[in-house]
């Protein structure tokens, strides 16, 4: 036998013996289903008309929900009943070219909810509504876009489009503070839970997180990933809020679901 053909027979062997890349590459990652760290309690299907969901908030009886029609320019605050998920009132909270509410946040007798232009780099106001009467109370004007507000003792956090900068102002509405964002993650909805900020949000069209900072100093602490509904739409993608370990997320417009997890810890 030649030379050339022994060569030839051992290069061959050497093919077949050899595994191939595909076989001893790690597999990809998996993707989130549901929230990380959590357990799907239940869904409760909203029982009214949504427009574009934007912000959720509860207390005992009723759950509160932001949505903007863009077609008409309006914006709406929407309570339902927390047991039944049945529409009960509604109010509109349109300022003039401002009608896109955002996510909000609940604070002893007061609601409050940001209303902005439906646009980033533009105007809001942080609307204060009596939670009983959905009354306004007061606004304050703010030069930028507000989708989202969380409210302390003695301050409201907001964040602009995307949330790329934190806003701090006192109750009266005297700006304190302004924070650069670096997270990756587009706030849509935050609240202030047990001394914490709390936001969630979206990576991309399949995946978001939901993130815990230590305030005022604004370091975060803790971080889950979450999925997308069996619609395919992302649980941070809108409206969240938190209750304890109750995390409750309505990612949806009408007609919406409410998803209640429950955290691990």
């Amino acid at each position: 036998m030649s030379f050339f053909r022994i060569a030839i027979l051992l290069c061959v062997g050497i093919f077949f013996v050899l595994p191939s890349v595909s076989q001893t590459a790690p597999p990809a990652a998996s993707p989130v289903v549901g929230v990380e760290g959590a357990h799907l309690e239940n869904v409760l299907l909203l029982d009214g008309t949504l427009y574009h969901v934007q912000g959720v908030d509860l207390d005992r009886e009723h759950i509160w929900v932001t949505s903007v029609d863009a077609v008409n320019h309006k914006g709406y605050l929407h309570q339902f009943n927390r047991t039944t998920g049945k529409f009960e009132r509604q109010v509109e909270v349109t300022d003039g070219p401002r009608f896109h509410p955002g996510g909000f946040s609940i604070q002893g007798d007061s609601i409050w909810v940001p209303v902005a232009e439906y646009k980033p780099h533009s105007t809001a106001v942080l609307e204060e509504l009596d939670k009983q009467t959905l009354v306004l109370k007061r606004e304050i004007s703010v030069g930028d876009h507000l989708g989202c507000v969380a409210v302390t003792r003695d301050a409201l956090i907001a964040g602009n489009w995307g949330s790329w900068q934190i806003y701090v102002f006192d109750l009266a509405g005297k700006q304190l503070r302004v924070i650069e964002n670096s997270s990756a993650t587009q706030y849509q909805d935050i609240k202030f839970v047990d001394g914490l900020l709390v936001a969630s949000g979206t990576l991309d069209n399949n995946s978001g997180t939901i993130d815990w900072y230590s305030w005022p100093s604004m370091k975060q602490i803790r971080s889950v990933r979450s999925g997308v509904t069996d619609r395919g739409r992302p649980y941070t993608s809108e409206a969240m809020a938190l209750q304890g370990k109750d995390l409750y997320l309505l990612p949806e417009d009408g007609p919406s679901r409410l998803f209640h997890f429950v955290l691990a810890k």
